[in-house]
């Protein structure tokens, strides 16, 4: 009686085990049996827009920058300044030989005098022609004579006057000074040099206002009208942005680029440094809706076509969908066609993708779309 109590809890317990056996292994059949999907990220395309995004990159201008150069020719002997280095009105920046100017300058002194002398005999002969002819000795046509004579003198002791102060000024020529306060920023000429009259020597940018010079091609110029406001950041410094206004818009292209100069008047900031790389950002109106995406959502179907990865709510599953590219940017793109609001377009790993391929998405853009719709499955966690 006793060895039948004890079995039936042994039958019980071998029982129970089996059971738990079972249990596990078609646990681990199920474990084994599910599919590993690959993660991926994806970004909902939000409502298309009507501007079209600029951007170029400039150059930091003064507003006011000439080339300084002589106005008489002749061999350069010292020049006084560096790129760099600030100047203000009177400051010599470089120097000519003067020797034939001041030859010059000596041979005009002494032709006034020579006139002048001519002009002192000239009078004393009219006065005395004049005297006589009060005196009825002389005729009146010697007195006209006398005045003739006196006209002449007195013009050519006039000209060698404009002579002397032309070979004066030619010899103070001789030495390049700037006329306003401002920043050199190139040398065009040095000591040596045998330069012609008005050759760039020294250029000097002005203080004051700055402005910031970029290309724009000629089929985006229409977007570009004086006034205009744009935004203006700078490469040197990411924390320095501002809002700037085209100040000026050329009148034909440049013969080589075939661009058209554009310049951006800056506001005064102490921060802001000639020859900077400027970055303008401005927005142009469209005819065409443009849908924004971040540069890792494009890649190339098998014809080099762009491309990009869509993700179907309803299963998880990715499809390949060609659009058209209409700008670029530093960080995203504009799509033109191929492409509606609400679409779920994978940003990383696109590599991995492949037709109808079921996916597993990190973001959390899938899952509040299948809370938004009701009897919807949840596909991120298939």
């Amino acid at each position: 009686m006793f060895a039948r109590r004890v079995r039936i809890p042994l039958i019980a317990l071998s029982l129970v085990a089996s059971l738990g056996l079972t249990a596990c292994t078609e646990g681990e059949a199920e474990t084994v049996q599910q599919p590993n999907l690959r993660p991926v990220k994806v970004v909902e395309v939000q409502a298309p827009t009507t501007a079209r995004e600029l951007r170029y990159s400039g150059t930091v201008k003064a507003r006011s920058e000439a080339a300084a150069g002589f106005r008489v020719s002749g061999k350069i002997i010292e020049r006084r300044v560096d790129v760099g280095d600030r100047v203000v009105p009177g400051d010599l920046l470089a120097r000519l030989d003067v020797t034939d100017y001041q030859l010059q300058l000596r041979s005009a002194e002494a032709s006034l005098a020579a006139a002048e002398r001519q002009l002192e005999t000239a009078e004393f002969a009219l006065k005395r022609a004049d005297a006589l002819y009060r005196q009825q000795v002389t005729t009146k046509a010697q007195l006209e004579q006398a005045q003739l004579t006196y006209n002449q003198a007195l013009a050519t002791r006039d000209s060698q006057r404009s002579s002397l102060e032309q070979a004066r000024n030619q010899v103070a020529y001789g030495e390049l000074k700037a006329d306003k306060p401002g920043i050199v920023t190139a040398i065009s000429a040095d000591a040596g040099q045998v330069v012609a009259a008005g050759s760039p020597v020294v250029t000097v940018a002005a203080d004051g206002e700055k402005e910031a010079l970029i290309a724009v091609p000629e089929n985006e110029i229409f977007a570009f009208a004086p006034g205009k406001e744009v935004d203006v950041g700078f490469w040197s410094n990411d924390g320095l942005n501002m809002k700037g206004s085209v100040r000026e818009v050329a009148g034909s292209a440049d013969a080589t680029s075939r661009t058209f100069a554009v310049r951006i008047a800056l506001p005064d900031n102490p921060q802001i440094l000639l020859g900077m790389t400027a970055r303008v950002t401005a927005l142009a109106p469209s005819d065409k809706s443009l849908f924004e995406l971040p540069l890792s959502a494009l890649t190339q179907d098998a014809a080099k076509q762009p491309t990009v990865w869509t993700v179907d709510r309803t299963d998880a599953t990715v499809h390949a969908r060609p659009v058209t590219i209409d700008t670029f940017s530093d960080t995203g793109v504009q799509v033109s066609a191929g492409l509606e609001p609400g679409d779920l377009v994978v940003v990383a790993g696109t590599q991995f993708m492949a037709e109808d391929m079921q996916v597993r998405v990190a973001d959390e853009n899938l899952s509040r779309a299948a809370e938004a719709e009701p009897g919807t499955p949840d596909a991120a966690t298939p």
